[in-house]
């Protein structure tokens, strides 16, 4: 199940949510230059727990670089064509309800803060891993935590492959997001954190921040669950 759109309209211009998708796709197309040598690239800028559990907190601390700023540059980096348009997917149907719902600043905020959740809960997961963390979706995961809380009703197109056909329908984000965290919520409680592969345990915290956060960034007049739908003529 594929999300593709959503039927919640904005109010504000999402600057910070295009920004965000910009910076993200040119820094792509920056590792993609560099062939094989992006691996030196996610060693360096990626989040590698334990930097930031075992000190020191990097072999590039002698030049100012450090853990904590690493989690900041992870988020930017992606391992591939698919990683980064899954993320980028997601970031543009569901990111820019919630700049509107919390305004620029606060939505840089909250942005961020999820991001930094999702890689203190993989560091505490899993402390003496040495395998980078990059990827924009332990923020973007907070974002779907949000939409959670404030659009739960909002109806998203989504598209099923059935084979070589793809098939769309529209329900509600509820479902689309409860779905997705519950697969998350699964898949890391059977991983190994000490193996490569996707950092479940970071989509779980950024979730979980999102959730928390959200009361205290939204703006004081937009509602939790979103508005009722009414069906009839009064509706």
């Amino acid at each position: 199940m594929i999300p593709i759109s959503d039927d919640n309209p904005t109010r504000l211009t999402p600057v910070v949510n295009w920004a965000l998708i910009l910076a993200c796709v040119a820094v792509y197309v920056w590792e993609a230059q560099l062939g094989s040598g992006v691996g030196a690239v996610y060693a360096r800028y990626g989040f590698t727990p334990k930097w930031l559990m075992s000190p020191p907190l990097s072999p590039a601390d002698e030049t100012g670089w450090s853990a904590l700023t690493n989690i900041f540059t992870s988020m930017f980096l992606h391992g591939g064509i698919l990683h980064l348009g899954g993320n980028m997917l997601y970031l543009w149907i569901f990111g820019n309800n919630i700049e509107d719902a919390m305004g620029h600043s606060r939505y840089t905020l909250f942005y961020f803060l999820s991001g930094i959740a999702a890689a203190l809960t993989m560091a505490f997961m899993d402390p003496s891993s040495t395998t980078p963390m990059i990827g924009a979706s332990g923020a973007i995961s907070g974002v779907l935590g949000a939409y959670m809380l404030l659009y739960p009703r909002a109806l998203v197109t989504v598209i099923v492959p059935l084979g070589i056909i793809f098939y769309p329908f529209r329900i509600r984000a509820v479902w689309v997001v409860g779905i997705w965290f519950a697969m998350q919520l699964f898949s890391a409680a059977l991983s190994n954190p000490d193996s490569p592969g996707v950092a479940w345990w970071a989509h779980v915290g950024g979730f979980a921040a999102g959730l928390l956060l959200t009361p205290f960034l939204k703006s004081s007049h937009i509602p939790f669950f979103g508005p009722r739908r009414l069906r009839g003529p009064w509706g």
